[in-house]
């Protein structure tokens, strides 16, 4: 076969795109099957040796999931151990108590904040939606106020803050530094929260009122009257469980993210290539300090809160289920950034992307765009926008700081979410929503810290 060269090479991307939308979308076909059929059919159109075009896409999908599927497991699973010891409703009672019931929308953004750290926006979600139907029965809050500011904490983890799996996979490709990454994150991070978040939250509750019975909630709202654990009267009935403290809880979630901040430091507190030096790097290390992060939570939120060993095994293995799928993809969607690079269409991009003289960080933004309103994962947008967004940035020769670049990829990875997205279907049957509904609130708060998160790493780029 003959490779195809110039512009035709863009078309087969465009319609190659177009392609993953209508098959996941329109059809229905599971994304991780369609990027595979996707990433071949494109390889074989470009004039790829047939004999590369498998081999391409499996090294592109290892070299995405090497590194993510040791970060998604692990968060997982010190999600799911904050969650079964009540460590996840004490930090929401905590806060409610802090910031008092007129001020919980506040609250709510603080805890997916410090929640969605380790976890995916979904894993995220389904730990805190229990703790947001409580709140606001509790407070009698209209689900909007209390759940988007909560959604909004998650979604901007997700796209701008490491340890986060697919902002840690950015910091990678794009060899940006992981401690500034997370400073410079929150400090343009933070802002769009609120914004999005709080501010949206009490200006869209009073125009979008949601039914009055939600039947997902009942099912969440009737476990207070349940111990946390054992079967009442059974055999292996157990007191209800103390909730761990407030400091314990914190401390465990926060960290890897300590950990990877000290490690940043390293340089600056031991020579380099020393002992203590090489200790800190290694601690520091994404998977290490998860590791470690997980480790110390089978003692603070499993054996100190009266789990055995057996029970906490069973945790382990229970909530890695439920990832599979979205590692599987993120993995392929790897796949095919690799086939696209190795087909030459990265290249042509390139000349594209020169000739318009787009700023790097604009770029980033706009090629994560159109990838996650194509395929409707932020996290497939950001691994698949790196893999295109990296050479060229750095082929442009404008000096642009990579922690920037990982900013820009990842609020470009957040705009408008729609019905070919997980999290909107998620969000609204969850929130007992319309599609319309739906539209109006979701997917307008992504859209605002898109663009917002942008406008602010332009902000930080002036300024730096």
């Amino acid at each position: 076969m003959e490779a195809v060269h110039g512009s035709t090479l863009l078309v087969f991307a465009v319609i190659a795109i177009a392609l993953l939308i209508l098959l996941i979308t329109r059809y229905k076909v599971y994304p991780f099957i369609v990027l595979i059929v996707v990433s071949l059919l494109l390889g074989l159109a470009a004039g790829m040796p047939m004999s590369t075009i498998v081999k391409s896409f499996e090294t592109g999908n290892g070299n995405t999931l090497g590194h993510i599927a040791v970060v998604v497991g692990l968060g997982t699973m010190l999600g799911k151990m904050m969650a079964e010891s009540g460590g996840a409703e004490r930090i929401a009672t905590t806060l409610i108590n802090w910031f008092g019931e007129k001020n919980i929308h506040w609250a709510m953004m603080v805890v997916a904040i410090i929640v969605g750290l380790p976890v995916f926006f979904e894993v995220g979600f389904v730990l805190l939606i229990p703790i947001a139907f409580n709140v606001a029965k509790r407070t009698n809050k209209s689900l909007l106020l209390v759940g988007l500011p909560m959604v909004a904490g998650l979604s901007v983890v997700h796209g701008l803050i490491p340890p986060h799996p697919a902002a840690m996979l950015a910091v990678q490709q794009y060899h940006a530094d992981i401690g500034k990454t997370i400073a410079y994150g929150l400090i343009v991070g933070v802002p769009t929260a609120i914004v999005a978040g709080p501010l949206f939250a009490l200006l869209m509750s009073r125009y979008v009122k949601l039914p009055k019975d939600n039947p997902l909630a009942a099912q969440f709202l009737n476990r207070d009257e349940v111990p946390l654990s054992g079967t009442p009267g059974g055999a292996n009935a157990a007191p209800k469980r103390e909730l761990p403290s407030f400091g314990i809880t914190l401390f465990t979630v926060l960290l890897p993210v300590i950990l990877m901040l000290v490690g940043s430091w390293a340089d600056l507190v031991f020579t380099p290539k020393t002992l203590p030096n090489d200790l800190l790097h290694f601690v520091g290390n994404s998977d290490v300090a998860l590791l470690i992060a997980v480790l110390v939570s089978f003692w603070t939120f499993g054996a100190s809160r009266g789990f055995n060993r057996d029970q906490i095994q069973k945790f382990c293995g229970e909530c890695l289920a439920p990832i599979a799928g979205i590692t599987l993809i993120v993995g392929a969607g790897g796949g095919f950034g690799r086939v696209l690079m190795d087909s030459g269409i990265s290249k042509e991009i390139v000349a594209a992307a020169t000739a318009a003289h787009l700023s790097p960080l604009l770029f980033g933004w706009l090629v994560a765009a159109l990838i996650r309103l194509a395929t409707g994962s932020a996290t497939v947008a950001m691994t698949t926008a790196c893999g295109i967004v990296a050479p060229i940035a750095a082929a442009s020769g404008v000096q642009v700081k990579p922690e920037l670049m990982v900013l820009a990829t990842g609020s470009g990875s957040l705009i408008f979410s729609h019905v070919n997205d997980g999290g909107f279907w998620l969000i609204k049957e969850y929130f007992g929503m319309t599609v319309g509904q739906t539209f109006k609130t979701w997917s307008l708060l992504e859209t605002i810290i898109s663009l917002m998160g942008l406008l602010l790493t332009f902000a930080l780029a002036a300024v730096l």
